[in-house]
């Protein structure tokens, strides 16, 4: 077991799949604004570098995992020009803002949302040309089991490309992110959202989640191969990408 899988949202005890459900219905609403202002927008431009990976094999079927509000969807579905895309998720709550989205864009004949638990999808084996997930898998109450997923639903010589909050690695990067991440970020997120300890528990997760080489032993591990990583912005965020 992962240190992260440990970290329940709210600290309460009970199955962690629901208390992340929960959650991300509670803080649905302000969910976009709160990733924007809290990354000054740099969000934007990791999304796009993890799609920019699949470009070259042009995908025509994608899965975007965790998709929360479908930024990380819409943005592969504008730049990858993709046959169909399915946005699964827990929470229905950030899925309707994220369909609200796609038809204000008329990407509607593209891109659906569907409710999955990640832990046992319902699509069949070798069903998508690439597998995508933007700061979702960290909240995987079992990370192995959920790549393992990712890795079967994904044909053969298909891509994963993964983008995920991690903790920076070299000082004083490192350093400033802690006091930024256990200051501002959990008191700007508790303001804005109303929900008292959501921004703590992300903030946990991002520290306890395993990244860099031993990320890439996980994923080996669940199935993939040619597995490489980037680090971004001094480390803030890392992009996992694979082939099966």
């Amino acid at each position: 077991m992962y240190e992260q899988e440990k970290i329940n949202p709210y600290g309460k005890q009970g199955e962690k799949g629901q208390l992340v459900e929960t959650m991300f219905d509670n803080i649905a609403p302000t969910y976009d604004t709160l990733n924007h202002r809290l990354s000054w927008d740099i969000d934007k431009g990791w999304r796009k570098k993890a799609i920019k990976l699949l470009e070259p094999y042009h995908p025509k079927s994608i899965l975007d995992i965790a998709t929360g509000t479908g930024d990380f969807a819409i943005l592969a579905a504008q730049k990858l020009t993709p046959d169909k895309l399915i946005g699964a998720d827990i929470s229905e709550g950030m899925m309707e803002i994220g369909w609200q989205k796609v038809k204000r864009l008329g990407l509607d004949d593209v891109v659906s949302f569907q409710k999955e638990d990640c832990m046992a999808m319902s699509f069949s084996d070798e069903t998508f040309d690439a597998v995508t997930a933007a700061f979702g898998i960290r909240n995987f109450q079992n990370l192995d089991q959920g790549l393992r997923e990712m890795c079967r639903v994904l044909k053969r010589g298909g891509h994963l490309s993964i983008a995920e909050l991690t903790t920076p690695v070299s000082f004083p990067m490192r350093q400033l992110f802690r006091v930024y991440s256990h200051t501002f970020l959990p008191l700007y997120g508790r303001l804005i959202s109303k929900d008292q300890s959501a921004y703590s528990y992300l903030t946990a997760t991002i520290e306890a989640f395993p990244q860099g080489e031993k990320m890439m032993e996980i994923l080996r591990e669940a199935g993939f191969s040619k597995v490489s990583f980037k680090r971004l912005t001094f480390g803030i965020c890392t992009i996992y990408f694979a082939e099966k």
